[in-house]
């Protein structure tokens, strides 16, 4: 196991420790009071440790960002994208450094917008990014592909945003399939790993060791793991575990990197355009 890899399983540990501490704080009288502090005080140390060793192994890497082709067709908009702000997503932790959001736009069927109280949740099928097809950035091996995980119902108004946070707490104890949901982790080559995260439940059109071709449809889009409504992460790395790995630059061949709220029109690549390059 990886020193990165055990320093998450400790975060996770840390952390059940502090809310099972805070559960029974009636039936283990702790003094003084502040020792139910530590677990949550060791894990917000340590994440900030391993957060400064992904910075460091970032700033040591060579070379640009690795050019592919887009994972996606037609009309989307960026959001939580590395853009505007390293890390991306506020953290460092499962290689989400340079991690990016997209969700599709359709003038057909507009994006539903987020409600202060009312509707309280939505159907996945409202959003326009639901079951939109994904396709492979680059030739590639298939080293992780999962997707029995459940789509729940969208989190986009104020009472449901709550509870995503809370719900947010589980999935983080339960690790990155938690986190991820859905997902798909397809080896570029040249020790880059590209991430498909919150894909729909059963949409997998390739499976683990299979070789697939740039432009290829390998899933289709869903709202799996932590999720507030349908839309597809896509990441970069350098190794085939989240949890182990450290977040890699991207840029998307024809789109660059789109910056939050940025429209772009985007096509998948063909066998023509299959290899990956680092730019310098």
């Amino acid at each position: 196991m990886s020193v990165r890899k055990a320093g998450a399983l400790a975060i996770r540990v840390l952390w059940a420790a502090f809310f099972a501490l805070m559960a029974l704080t009636r039936l283990i009288d702790l003094r003084p009071d502040w020792l139910r502090l530590l677990p949550a005080a060791g894990a917000i140390a340590l994440a900030i440790a391993l957060g400064r060793a992904a910075r460091r192994r970032i700033d040591a890497r060579k070379g640009g960002p690795v050019e592919t082709a887009p994972p996606v067709a037609g009309r989307w908009s960026a959001l939580n994208g590395p853009a505007d702000k390293v890390p991306s997503h506020g953290t460092h932790e499962c290689a989400q450094s340079f991690a990016i959001d997209i969700v599709a736009e359709s003038e057909e069927r507009p994006r539903p917008r987020f409600a202060w109280l009312w509707p309280l949740v939505r159907r996945n099928r409202d959003f326009p990014a639901f079951d939109a097809p994904l396709y492979a950035v680059a030739d590639a091996t298939v080293v992780r592909a999962t997707d029995s995980q459940r789509d729940h119902l969208s989190r986009n108004s104020m009472p449901a945003l709550i509870w995503f946070f809370a719900e947010g707490v589980v999935r983080m104890l339960g690790g990155a399939r938690r986190i991820l949901g859905n997902h798909l982790v397809l080896d570029l080559g040249d020790g880059t790993y590209a991430a498909y995260a919150h894909l729909r439940r059963g949409s997998l059109a390739v499976r683990e060791g299979e070789r697939v071709r740039a432009g290829q449809l390998v899933a289709r889009c869903g709202n799996s793991g932590n999720s507030t409504e349908p839309h597809l992460h896509f990441q970069l790395m350098d190794g085939p575990d989240p949890e182990a790995a450290t977040g890699v630059p991207f840029t998307w061949r024809g789109t660059g990197v789109p910056r939050n709220g940025e429209a772009f029109t985007a096509q998948p690549a063909g066998p023509q355009n299959a290899s990956v390059s680092s730019m310098s």
